[in-house]
C-alpha cells in the first residue's frame, strides 16, 4: 500500500499544481457570492477526479499483472507512451508561453465565474474535472499502476481517496483559508491570480517535462526490470 501512495504522489501533485482550477478557484473567490460558489466548485472538482481515477483503475485492472509470464508489457508500454505524451505537450506548452511584454490570453469563460451560484459552481467543477486532458493524462498513469497492482476491491479505495484529495488540494487549502480569514486573503489571491495567468505555460512545461520523464522512466523499468 505504501509504495503504491508514493507513486501516485507525483502525478496526484501535477493536478494539485495545474493553474487552471486554482486560478477558477481564485475567481471564485473574489465573486460576490464567494463563499458558495467556492464550496459548490471544490465539491464538483474533487467528485470528478474520484470519478476519472476510479473510471481508470477500473479500466486497468484488465491488463495483464506483473507476476505474469509477460511481466507487464502492457503496463510498460501505456506507461511509456503517457510518457511521450506527457514530453510532448511540454514542448507545446513552451511554444504557447506569452513573449516577453504580451499580455496572457485568458478564455472568455472565466469573465462569467463571477456570475456563478453554489449549483452552477459544483457543475462546472465537475465539467472542468471531466473534460481537462491533464486531469485524465496525469490519472492514466497512476491507474495503471493501480491496475496492475495486488490490490483488490475496496483496498483500491484508499490510494484512490488519498490521489483525489491530494490532487484536490490547491482547491480545497484556499477555500477553507478563505472561510477562516476572507479580508486578508482578497489581495493575495488576486495578485496570485495575475501570477498564474502570466506563467500559466511554463508551470505546466515543467510539470508536463517532469512528469513525462518520471513515466517514462516507470515504463522503462516495467518492461527492462
Amino acid at each position: 500500500m505504501g509504495s503504491v501512495i508514493g507513486e501516485l504522489l507525483p502525478f496526484a501533485l501535477g493536478i494539485a499544481i495545474s493553474p487552471l482550477p486554482i486560478i477558477v478557484v481564485i475567481l471564485t473567490l473574489l465573486s460576490p457570492k464567494a463563499r458558495t460558489s467556492s464550496l459548490g466548485f471544490l465539491i464538483g472538482w474533487v467528485v470528478g477526479i474520484l470519478v476519472v481515477i476510479g473510471v481508470l483503475t477500473a479500466l486497468s485492472t484488465f491488463l495483464p499483472d506483473r507476476d505474469d509470464s509477460e511481466p507487464g508489457v502492457a503496463a510498460g508500454l501505456a506507461k511509456l507512451a503517457v510518457g511521450v505524451l506527457l514530453v510532448v505537450l511540454a514542448v507545446g506548452q513552451w511554444r504557447k508561453r506569452p513573449k516577453p511584454g504580451e499580455e496572457p490570453k485568458l478564455p472568455g469563460w472565466m469573465q462569467k465565474v463571477d456570475a456563478f451560484d453554489f449549483a452552477a459552481a459544483l457543475r462546472f467543477g465537475l465539467f472542468l474535472s471531466a473534460v481537462n486532458p491533464k486531469t485524465y493524462i496525469f490519472s492514466l498513469s497512476v491507474a495503471i499502476d493501480l491496475g496492475v497492482s495486488d490490490l483488490e476491491g475496496t483496498e483500491l479505495l484508499v490510494p484512490i481517496v488519498v490521489f483525489a484529495v491530494i490532487a484536490a488540494s490547491t482547491v480545497l487549502v484556499p477555500v477553507v483559508a478563505y472561510a477562516i480569514a476572507a479580508d486578508r486573503l482578497r489581495a493575495p489571491l488576486a495578485a496570485l491570480h495575475v501570477w498564474l495567468s502570466r506563467e500559466n505555460n511554463t508551470i505546466m512545461c515543467v510539470l508536463f517535462l517532469v512528469l513525462g520523464s518520471s513515466a517514462v522512466g516507470s515504463g522503462i523499468g516495467i518492461l527492462w526490470p
